[in-house]
């Protein structure tokens, strides 16, 4: 489609960093409210993400694999996990398959105080009920293609997305409502359904991850 060019197209910044600019003022906002989740529960931030981490996890986490999904050094995951032990939050113990390494668990305070600050980013999803079902579905597409690039650079840890699961096949059906299928449950579903963090995932292998994704990508 051909594009009429106006004044505007000379004048006005690129696209993709006025897209970063909402985004920077949308992480402002976060920060913000992480700050005061945090503090009206005696916690800082990092303590609040790794009681949230914690509580999504149906099995402990090693200190390691906390650092590494919350882009955080093992000395501040190691600091923080330390004060959450202190407060009666956390328990550490051994990694069943590996003695060595350090596994950490909530305690039922920790458990009780999860759904607390686990619901801090209420704010964002207020703010996307603004937008229609269709509206809201291909943002969630969006997002989806944002964190992978993302990935893809190193910028952020792998998430636990459908899009990057053994069980995911994409546009296996000719449904446009639910062209998508879960090898795990055996069922269709449709983009409306993708998840961002699923407790059943498990990562594919490179060449599958690879073939869905362009499959994905292009429907």
């Amino acid at each position: 489609m051909h594009i009429m060019k106006t004044v505007f197209d000379t004048i006005s910044s690129p696209t993709e960093a006025r897209i970063a600019t909402g985004l920077t003022r949308i992480g402002t906002a976060m920060r913000h409210k992480a700050w005061e989740r945090a503090s009206l529960n005696g916690l800082t931030p990092t303590q609040a993400d790794i009681i949230a981490l914690l509580a999504a996890r149906a099995e402990p986490m090693r200190l390691s694999a906390v650092a590494e999904q919350l882009a955080i050094t093992p000395a501040t995951a190691s600091d923080a996990v330390a004060s959450l032990v202190s407060k009666g939050l956390a328990n550490k113990s051994r990694a069943a398959d590996d003695g060595r390494a350090i596994a950490l668990s909530l305690t039922d305070a920790g458990v009780a105080l999860s759904a607390t600050v686990s619901d801090w980013g209420g704010f964002l999803g207020l703010a996307a009920t603004t937008l229609n079902a269709a509206e809201q579905i291909t943002l969630l597409r969006l997002i989806i293609k944002m964190i992978r690039a993302m990935q893809e650079n190193g910028d952020i840890p792998p998430s636990r997305m459908c899009v990057s699961c053994q069980y995911f096949a994409p546009n296996r059906h000719a449904d446009l409502d639910t062209p998508h299928h879960c090898l795990l449950v055996d069922a269709p579903f449709g983009d409306r359904h993708l998840r961002l963090d699923c407790a059943e995932h498990k990562p594919a292998e490179a060449t599958i991850l690879q073939r869905n994704w362009a499959a994905f990508a292009e429907s």
